[in-house]
């Protein structure tokens, strides 16, 4: 007589092969594993390159107002899913959002940048309160919801901010600077009121992306763009304790939140960030080799990098070389393939569609 099945086995093992369809990769490399295929993303992947972008970037009246607009929010965040089908979706938002929020004038005007009326000194922060910015926020906070309910299920979703210092700079500068000398200038001359508005941006980056991880959020960057800019003797003040203070405060509400740290233009000085601020993974920008990235970071944290977005833009047999150099070198460990940093505006969306199905191959050339 035949032997009856085991149903609770077989509806056991139908659940573990659901987990299995349903796991996303990035997480499980911010975990620590390393997988036969890296995930992939890109900084960026979302913006002017794309047409249908610049298609709902015409319907608003500003770029602040398509960033707290949920629904076009929303959509602007999975155009690139369904073009290039990437491992993770990144918010469509802006590090500025948070001096916003905080009170302080911030617009934005095609071909000149971002534009801030300076914080420059003590009496300049009493302008400004952490009180209430996730009310101020909340728009976001729907546009992650909304995100998360398109998403496929094996597709992260990667909430974000900017990191202390590079905010600070911008708030400072009243825009964007080469030297950074106001907020330099501020940073020696009168330490203890520098530190009071990095004080206020820990707050309410902290809060921010909390908020994010309890909208929906899988994991969240914290992007130094210009922390290569902060001078040897001021780098643990003014980039990693900053740091390391959002990081415990995010991990005191949410435990089990994966983080990770983009310290742009740092060198070698990567490897302290990373071991001081608890971060799970690091991304690395193009001029760091992904030798030393493999040798120093990837015994202890999953790495995130590094293509130059200017071999995205060449596009090419020499795009895929190049990102094939960094796979060999880093695809045995914890790694999430992505640039050193954003896509450029100029770049032909079938570069990057034809470097994702190279990366979806997971062939080493």
């Amino acid at each position: 007589m035949p032997t009856r099945p085991d149903t609770r086995n077989i509806i056991e093992t139908q659940q573990k092969r659901n987990d299995l369809r349903v796991t996303k990769p990035l997480l499980s490399v911010l975990g620590g594993q390393s997988l036969s295929r890296p995930p992939f993303w890109f900084m960026r992947q979302a913006g002017r390159y794309l047409p249908e972008y610049r298609k709902i970037r015409k319907t608003v009246p500003s770029f602040l107002d398509l960033c707290y607009t949920p629904d076009l929010a929303a959509e602007v965040t999975v155009q690139p899913v369904r073009r290039f089908h990437p491992d993770a979706a990144i918010l469509f938002s802006d590090i500025l959002v948070i001096p916003d929020a905080l009170g302080q004038s911030v617009n934005f005007s095609d071909g000149v940048g971002p534009q801030l009326e300076p914080v420059r000194s003590v009496g300049d922060l009493a302008r400004l309160s952490a009180g209430e910015t996730n009310a101020h926020l909340s728009p976001i906070f729907d546009t992650v919801r909304q995100v998360k309910e398109q998403l496929p299920n094996d597709v992260a979703l990667l909430g974000f901010a900017g990191a202390p210092w590079t905010v600070a700079t911008y708030m400072v500068e009243g825009g964007t600077s080469r030297d950074f000398a106001q907020t330099k200038t501020w940073a020696r001359e009168d330490p203890a009121g520098f530190d009071r508005l990095l004080a206020l941006l820990v707050t309410a980056t902290s809060d921010y992306l909390i908020g994010q991880i309890d909208a929906g959020a899988d994991a969240v960057q914290l992007f130094d763009t210009w922390a290569g800019a902060v001078p040897a003797d001021q780098f643990d003040r003014c980039v990693v304790a900053p740091t390391q203070r959002i990081i415990a405060n995010v991990r005191a509400a949410k435990p089990d939140a994966k983080i990770i740290g983009f310290p742009r233009g740092v060198g070698p000085a990567v490897a302290h960030y990373a071991a001081e601020t608890g971060v799970d993974g690091v991304g690395i920008d193009s001029a760091l080799s992904p030798t030393f990235a493999a040798d120093t970071l990837q015994p202890a944290y999953a790495v995130q990098g590094n293509l130059d977005p200017m071999a995205l833009l060449v596009g090419g047999e020499q795009m895929l070389s190049a990102a094939a150099t960094i796979i060999e070198a880093l695809g045995d460990g914890p790694f999430i393939f992505n640039l050193g940093h954003g896509v450029v505006p100029q770049t032909p969306p079938g570069h990057v569609e034809a470097l994702a199905e190279f990366l979806r191959s997971g062939i080493k050339r």
